[in-house]
Parts: C-alpha cells; structure tokens; sequence
C-alpha cells in the first residue's frame, strides 16, 4: 500500500482528535479576530475564542453558508491581509452571484498535498504523466488537480476541457496514464474514443480521477469499461478549498477526509442538528488549516454518510459517501423527491448510456415530469412500436425507484448535447411561472 504522507494519512485516531481540536481552536481564533462579519455572527450566538477549547465544542460554532458568501462579495470573509493572498478561485455562480475565495502561498501547499494523497492512492507515482482535462481558469479543478500532481513530481498534461479527438491525440501520442476530468466528459471521451473505431487498448492510461458532479457506480462501470481504467472519485468544493477534500483508496468504499485540513460533519437539513455517524444529512465542512478563507462549518448542502469503520488500506481518516444528491438539486415533483443521481441508476442498469434530460414543467396547476433519454446504436430501431414498447418498459423501471411516473422520451444516439465541463441535467419550467 502506498501513501503521499504516511504518518498524516495512518495517525492513531486519538491522536487525530487532539491535533484536530488544537488546530479547531487555533483557526476559530484566527476567523474571530480577523473576520468582521463571522465575529458579529459569534457575537450573537455568545462563542468567543475562549469556549473553542477541543473537537467536542464544535457543536458550539455557528454555520456558514452560501448566503453569507454572497452578503461578504467579494473579501469580507478574508481572514487575512490581500497582501497575503496569492490566488483568486471563484465557483461557477450558475445558482446566482460568484464566490470568489483565496489562498495564501502557504494554502496552495497544503491544497496540493491533498491532491497529491488521490493521485499516490489512484496508483501514481512521479513516474507517471497525467492529462488534465478539468477546466483551468477561476475553477478550482484544473489548478487544483495541476497543483497535487507537480508536487507528486508526475509529468501534467495542462492540456484543460474541450476539443475532445484532440484530447484523444495526446493521451495515445504522450501516452498519459492517469486522465483527470468530470465522470460526464470521461464517459464523453470513452463514446468518443469508441466512435473513432478504437478500443480502451489505443490509450495507456491505468486510472482516472473524477469529480466536480455526482455520479453513479453503474456510471463508473460504464467509465471503467469503456476506458479500460479504474475508476476513482474526487471530492471538494471552491469553498472548503477545491478537488482533494476526500478521496478514493483501492478499496473504493467511501471516500477520506483529509481530517488533519477539514472537520466534517453531518446534520439535519432541516434543524441544523448534528447527526451521529452512519446516518444520512447534509455535510459540514470546517477548514482548521487554511489561513486566507477558512470557512467555519460550511453547509454544502450535499447528502451523504459518514463510515468511521477501519478502513483495510490503512488510512485512518473517516470515509464520506458519494454524495447522494443535493439539498438544492432535489427535484419536487407532485410531492415526491427525486435526485438526478436515481434516474441516472436505472438507466444504467437498464443498458442505457448515461446521457439524459430531466424536463419539468407545470400545467394546469399540476407538475409535467419528462426525462428524454439517447438510445445506443443498437437499441435504435425506426419501428415505432418498439421504441414506445422500450418507453414503456424504462418508465416501469423509473417508477418503481422513483415512486412517481415519468414520461421517458427515447431520443436517437448523439442527439442531446454533451457537455465538456459540468452537464446540465435539469430543465425546471416550474420557475417561470411562480
């Protein structure tokens, strides 16, 4: 078994929950003193630095969330001086304003050595090279992911998203062994690598690390087969910091915190309650290492459990789930829950190529709910009768794990568009007419 950092990655749980509480302690301190408006917000709630003595006065802390970064545009929430800080990052703002956070030059060496845990735990070594096709620019996965692999020592393809049959080029001609990307476009690549009458044999890589959207374990099987690689999740947020706030070992079964940088939790969306561990709630994130914008439980608004169970690789670290959908990308529809992730599921395990479209309208005062799905080349036929016979039999499949029926509208191969960075999934009508 191989690790980046042995000793951080394996430390004795006790000694885990001591270093965690001294560094909660120290970096509340830091926030309170030099952060205007979360002191303010501890001011209401009666915390001071004094009452933040170990991991146990956690609970004690009050949340950040999304609205707060929003109220602090652009550096209210900086905890210190800009002459200090060294990189601007700032999330996509498709669900309203941006956020923009920043690093100090010693947060991006803490940044990369989380990166650098995923990489050395996917099988790499400096001896690898590494194509990443994450975006590059304010998002943080294509310097995130540049940044853990550097200092890894492996070579780095900077080579960014897009341009797909170019992307294919350089990993055969610069035989790229670790491909870095969105599960979306790494399944995109494989299609695409397959349409151009190759086989995963063309390519040299062995792994993949993808993350910056949920997906499925039918969707890594349909990545892993269709590439020849093993398939691993990557887990952060532009908030907590970027790609490398959990990652994948071998064993695949959850993803580890990075526990010495981030404290997680999970509540109750609905109360704000702490949950023990194995229960599902949305996940809270608290950075006690990072200095420029060290966000104090965080509310992601992410799903998911918490698995405090030895880990066989040997890391001690807690292991998160994939996140099992979104507060806020949880469909409502006639007053049922629906997440993206469900649909994908089926359509997986029903032969079906993860490339879909969830429509939901409203008439008549009542919710309309399509999901428009590509058939495979094989599964296309002209005979109408039996596209709506496969219809039907989908629609059957998605009501008994959705509970709720949908329209499926089975669409000719290649017809709904593919994304390069995050797919759009979701066309919600509803909005408009509210």
């Amino acid at each position: 078994m191989k690790y980046f950092q042995k000793e951080k990655e394996c430390m004795p749980l006790e000694e885990l929950k001591k270093l965690q509480g001294q560094r909660l302690a120290e970096n509340f301190r830091h926030v309170y003193e030099n952060v205007e408006y979360y002191r303010n917000r501890c001011k209401e709630a009666g915390v001071t630095p004094d009452d933040i003595k170990s991991l146990d006065d956690i609970a004690k802390i009050p949340f950040t969330c999304k609205d707060d970064l929003r109220q602090t545009y652009p550096y209210g929430l900086f905890a210190v001086p800009m002459k200090d800080v060294v990189r601007i990052q700032s999330s996509s703002g498709t669900t309203g304003k941006q956020i923009v956070v920043g690093y100090t030059k010693e947060d991006l060496e803490l940044w990369d050595d989380c990166v650098a845990r995923q990489l050395v735990a996917a099988g790499a070594d400096e001896n690898d090279t590494v194509q990443n096709a994450y975006g590059y620019g304010l998002f943080t996965g294509g310097f995130g992911v540049h940044g853990g692999a550097t200092k890894l020592g492996a070579t780095v393809i900077p080579i960014s998203a897009g341009n797909t049959q170019r992307q294919i080029a350089f990993m055969h001609d610069l035989k790229a062994t670790i491909l870095c990307c969105t599960p979306s476009y790494a399944a995109y690549l494989g299609e695409t690598l397959h349409d151009m009458g190759y086989g995963p044999d063309y390519l040299n890589l062995k792994a993949g690390i993808f993350g910056a959207e949920p997906w499925t374990e039918e969707m890594r099987h349909n990545i892993e087969d269709l590439l020849g690689i093993k398939a691993y999740d990557i887990y952060g947020l532009t908030e907590v910091m970027g790609p490398g706030v959990a990652f994948e070992c071998a064993e695949q079964k959850g993803m580890h915190v990075n526990e010495d940088h981030f404290i997680i939790e999970t509540i109750n969306p609905e109360t704000g309650e702490k949950l023990p561990d194995g229960e599902k709630g949305e996940l809270v994130f608290t950075a006690i290492t990072k200095k420029a914008f060290p966000l104090m439980r965080f509310r992601t608004k992410d799903i998911g459990v918490l698995n405090r169970t030895p880990c066989s690789c040997g890391r001690t670290f807690v292991r998160m789930s994939k996140p099992m959908g979104r507060t806020d990308d949880m469909l409502i529809i006639r007053g049922v829950n629906v997440f993206p992730s469900q649909i994908e599921g089926v359509l997986l395990q029903n032969n079906y190529p993860p490339n879909y479209q969830i429509i939901v309208g409203r008439e008549n005062n009542t919710d309309t709910f399509e999901i428009k799905v590509e058939m495979t080349p094989e599964k296309f036929s002209d005979v109408v009768a039996e596209n709506h016979k496969q219809e039907k039999a989908l629609e059957s499949a998605l009501l008994s794990v959705l509970q709720i029926k949908a329209k499926v509208t089975l669409v000719a191969p290649k017809t709904i568009e593919r994304s390069e960075g995050k797919a759009k999934r979701v066309i919600d009508t509803r909005k408009l007419h509210d």
